[in-house]
């Protein structure tokens, strides 16, 4: 090899079978091995440390298991009055409680299987199945709302409150349930901030629920509160996955926790018995 010729030399990798090569090239000829790298790391080297899973795969596996606690913590709550009533003896329920039920159920059930598609990586299909969500928390708005107003009619109530006052809680719940969705599905695109805003509105709308827990006393802000340990099970999610926690969950949890000890001054007020009593047609 001539010295005019060698600084043509170029070394490049190459791919055989039995591993890495570094190979030279001068002008067009072909390339020849020079060094073997085998891919197999040799006795005695160490092992290869496992890194930590992506904050985007832990991601897919906690709100999938989030939406089941969601689900559960509903049919624990409801059991008796609506999952488990053919066993468990209880008043009936009227249509709008069975369309209240079935829709509000339905939200639960769709979220579960929306992250379940994420975590399957099929998103084209929960994107799709996006629009079904939206249908469904357009009807729960309305049915939260009318079922309140039934309550009221039929004395619903719990300690401290009369029925007309206690409807603040449901309305409140569907109010706070509309603005956290509706947001999250303009921003349905952001995904950090859609799924941090769509469990702040499940969250808005599972204090029913927690306040049938047969080992709670009926409190519906002692329930909110409760309700909470969701919204702090996701910071510390964040925590741990980024090292931060998501301003959202931050704003949003404070402004859930302090909407209890609001709605219950607002249902307490004269203003809002004369609004319930508008409502209900008293």
């Amino acid at each position: 090899m001539s010295v005019s010729r060698q600084r043509d030399i170029r070394f490049l990798p190459a791919i055989g079978h039995n591993g890495i090569f570094f190979c030279w090239r001068l002008g067009l000829s072909r390339a020849v091995p020079l060094l073997p790298m085998p891919l197999v790391a040799p006795t005695g080297a160490a092992a290869p440390t496992l890194q930590p899973l992506a904050p985007a795969r832990q991601d897919r596996g906690f709100y999938f298991g989030l939406a089941i606690a969601f689900l559960v913590t509903a049919i624990v709550g409801f059991g008796p009055t609506y999952f488990f009533k053919p066993v468990h003896p209880s008043p009936p329920l009227t249509p709008l409680l069975h369309a209240h039920g079935l829709v509000f159920t339905g939200w639960l059930v769709l979220l579960v299987v929306q992250t379940g598609l994420v975590r399957a990586h099929q998103i084209a299909l929960h994107r799709r199945l996006g629009i079904a969500g939206a249908g469904l928390a357009v009807l729960m708005i309305p049915l939260g709302i009318l079922v309140a107003m039934e309550g009221a009619r039929h004395g619903t109530a719990t300690t401290g409150f009369d029925p007309l006052g206690f409807t603040i809680f449901p309305i409140g719940a569907v109010i706070m349930f509309a603005g956290f969705v509706g947001v999250g599905l303009v921003k349905r695109r952001q995904v950090e901030l859609h799924r941090r805003l769509i469990v702040l509105g499940t969250v808005s709308i599972l204090t029913p629920a927690i306040v049938r827990l047969w080992f709670l006393p009926r409190n519906p802000v002692l329930a909110l509160a409760l309700s909470l340990i969701f919204v702090i099970a996701a910071m510390l999610h964040d925590w741990k996955t980024r090292r931060r926690i998501h301003p959202l969950y931050l704003w949003g949890g404070v402004f859930i926790f302090l909407s209890g000890p609001l709605r219950s001054a607002i249902g307490h007020s004269t203003g809002w018995h004369t609004i319930a009593e508008w409502m209900v047609g008293r």
